[in-house]
């Protein structure tokens, strides 16, 4: 029996709601109907009272939560898509990110945003936040690109006294299985080496994790041996890890799916061009969507995202640099 990274994500919120009588879940259509992606299907019924259905305001679930860490609660709060995250802002990024550091009052509360893009489904339900919200000090943001991070680092976040944002991939909702949940887990911040490899470093995150894999098995039939680091997280970033694995390789290449401008990537390259100039055999290279509002088309969308196609062709380029 195999479960899906959804029901891993499912299944670490069962236990946090038994496990906690704190914790409550709120959210568009959380409760009976069991969330957009089904991501609490029958959680209210087993946890009566606990699993609540808000207003359609994005403002007002995250303000609310805050309200409540205030008090002592630690509410998972699901945005039905992460693009729409934005319509709370406001809360996330000047109450919930500054709480502690303004009245010394933790605010424990978990922020579950489904991201990137999925076949169709066009530029407000395809967008990749995760940038956005780890330029903000005092926000904790987690990017899970396994079925196993994705309960793990649930459960952790959960009990991290800070705000987090939670970025779970609806690509990899039911594309993703594992055998069983995990026992234990690596900490939160630091970063997994996917793939071990000699002759090119593949930075990646969430969803493009599994195509830089499909890369460097393609690679390797050629005999380049390809290291792919998995972030886990992108605020904290693992630089340790990443630098670590420049030395090894002399080469890298930053992937993600959000935009180009700025974001994860940039800040990836940067800090290896900055502290680890030395260690680089070649330029530093980046590989992200097209910095174009995301296509419907399914033929536009798989050409406006990174695939295991491109980063192929941008790997090549840079061992022959």
């Amino acid at each position: 029996m195999s479960i899906t990274y959804l029901e891993a994500i499912r299944e670490a919120q069962a236990r946090a709601l038994r496990e906690d009588p704190r914790v409550y879940i709120y959210g568009q259509d959380v409760g009976a109907f069991g969330g957009a992606f089904k991501a609490t299907k029958n959680l209210a019924q087993e946890f009566a009272g606990r699993v609540i259905d808000s207003p359609i305001s994005e403002d007002a679930m995250i303000g609310s939560a805050v309200g409540a860490a205030i008090e002592g609660m630690r509410p998972i709060i699901e945005m039905q898509f992460a693009d729409f995250s934005t319509v709370g802002f406001n809360q996330i990024i000047n109450q919930a990110a500054t709480l502690f550091w303004r009245t010394k009052v933790p605010c424990p509360i978990v922020v579950r945003l489904p991201s990137g893009g999925t076949s169709g489904g066009g530029p407000f339900h395809s967008q990749s936040m995760e940038a956005l919200y780890a330029h903000y000090p005092g926000l904790i943001v987690m990017t899970p690109a396994t079925v196993e991070d994705a309960y793990s680092m649930l459960i952790e976040a959960v009990a991290i006294d800070d705000p987090v944002i939670f970025c779970e991939h609806k690509f990899l909702y039911y594309h993703l299985k594992a055998e069983k949940l995990p026992t234990e887990a690596m900490p939160v911040g630091k970063a997994r080496i996917a793939r071990e490899g000699r002759d090119l470093t593949i930075v990646a995150y969430s969803a493009m994790v599994h195509e830089a894999l499909a890369v460097a098995e393609e690679l390797a039939t050629e005999g380049t041996e390809v290291e792919v680091v998995d972030l886990r997280t992108v605020k904290p970033l693992d630089t340790d890890t990443v630098m670590a694995s420049v030395a090894r390789t002399g080469r890298l290449l930053a992937v993600g799916e959000a935009f180009p401008w700025g974001g994860v990537t940039a800040e990836v390259v940067a800090r290896v061009a900055s502290e680890g100039f030395a260690l680089l055999d070649a330029p530093p290279q980046r590989l992200n969507a097209k910095d174009t509002p995301i296509p419907y088309h399914p033929s536009l969308w798989a050409a406006h995202r990174p695939t295991a196609r491109t980063i192929a062709l941008a790997a090549r380029n840079l061992l022959r640099t």
